[in-house]
């Protein structure tokens, strides 16, 4: 499984509904943010649940997808034909 993680900011109305069912509801109302990780199973997973918060019109959730240093490994080692600007 993929790990993603989702900074996400809570609206108003999902501040205050955050604050009516309980958890950190104070807190949240002033920093309105929460940074989760998720284990899913793939990008298209990961989107879909984006979508669905980003619908509800509690949150806004920004999707960050995480790279295992295996991984990070695996990237270092393939070809990229790049050019920087102005080079």
């Amino acid at each position: 499984m993929a790990k993603y993680l989702f900074e996400t900011r809570y609206t108003t109305e999902g501040a205050k509904g955050l604050a009516r069912e309980g958890g950190s509801g104070r807190r949240a109302a002033v920093v309105n943010d929460a940074y989760v990780i998720f284990d899913l199973p793939d990008n298209l997973t990961a989107a879909a649940v984006a979508l669905a918060v980003n619908q509800s019109g509690g949150a806004t959730v920004k999707t960050v997808a995480l790279i295992s240093p295996e991984d990070m490994d695996k990237a270092g080692k393939k070809a990229v034909d790049y050019r920087p600007p102005g080079k």
